[in-house]
């Protein structure tokens, strides 16, 4: 896949530089400024430092990812509160990434012939499918496959037995071009880190398509 499909999101520095900024401060106090330093000497005694500060930030960061495991699944399905329009929020799971989900692929013949992509969470994970096409590349150029339908379908929450499927058809353009390739790479949106190489079979790839997540394998047939 290109680059930006393996980006992984950066931690932000921005508490441990406000800290050194303050350090920063308070020295100049200290330097232009004796009395006034030593008078406020006991009320600093008793504040927390900038170093402490920013370790117990560090701390709760690896408390959330401890929770969560790897991936982005939860082990108990909790998540973050969704607006739901009516000033109520309600929880919603985290939003899959490719590690979280066990998955397979099936050849199907109907509508000329496709990949059917078959995705479940791995045992004790919940996590939501975003209401967006699966990324779905091939070969080394990264081609990537355009949507097979007008519109998005809703989430789909993985958990326990619940499966979600997608069709990939790798072949639209007409007459014989195409690269001969075996295997088809798939992300759950661009910015997945971890992406997956799905063994397919021998395919030709031209112009290739696919269909947004469904519950229903009779829905996820591509058509042109």
């Amino acid at each position: 896949m290109s680059g930006n499909r393996r980006k992984a999101f950066l931690v932000s520095a921005a508490v441990v530089g406000g800290a050194l900024l303050m350090t920063a401060c308070q020295d100049t106090d200290t330097t232009t400024d004796t009395g006034a330093a030593q008078g406020s000497s006991s009320a600093a005694s008793t504040a927390p430092s900038a170093s402490s500060a920013a370790g117990s930030g560090q701390g709760t960061d690896k408390g959330s990812d401890a929770t969560t495991g790897k991936g982005n699944g939860t082990k108990d399905g909790a998540g973050s509160g969704a607006d739901t329009g009516n000033g109520k929020r309600e929880p919603v799971g985290q939003v899959c990434g490719a590690n979280d989900i066990s998955w397979s692929t099936k050849s199907e013949t109907q509508g000329g012939g496709y990949i059917l992509v078959i995705a479940k969470a791995k045992s004790g994970i919940t996590c939501v499918l975003p209401a967006a096409l699966p990324t779905v590349a091939f070969g080394s150029d990264g081609t990537q496959a355009g949507p097979a339908e007008q519109s998005v379908g809703p989430q789909i929450t993985l958990s326990g037995s619940t499966t979600a499927y997608a069709g990939v058809n790798p072949k639209t353009a007409g007459g014989n071009g195409g690269k001969e390739l075996d295997s088809i790479i798939v992300a759950v949106g661009d910015n997945d880190p971890d992406p997956v190489s799905l063994q397919v079979g021998t395919i030709t790839v031209d112009d290739p398509i696919v269909t947004n997540w469904h519950t229903s394998p009779a829905d996820a047939v591509p058509f042109d």
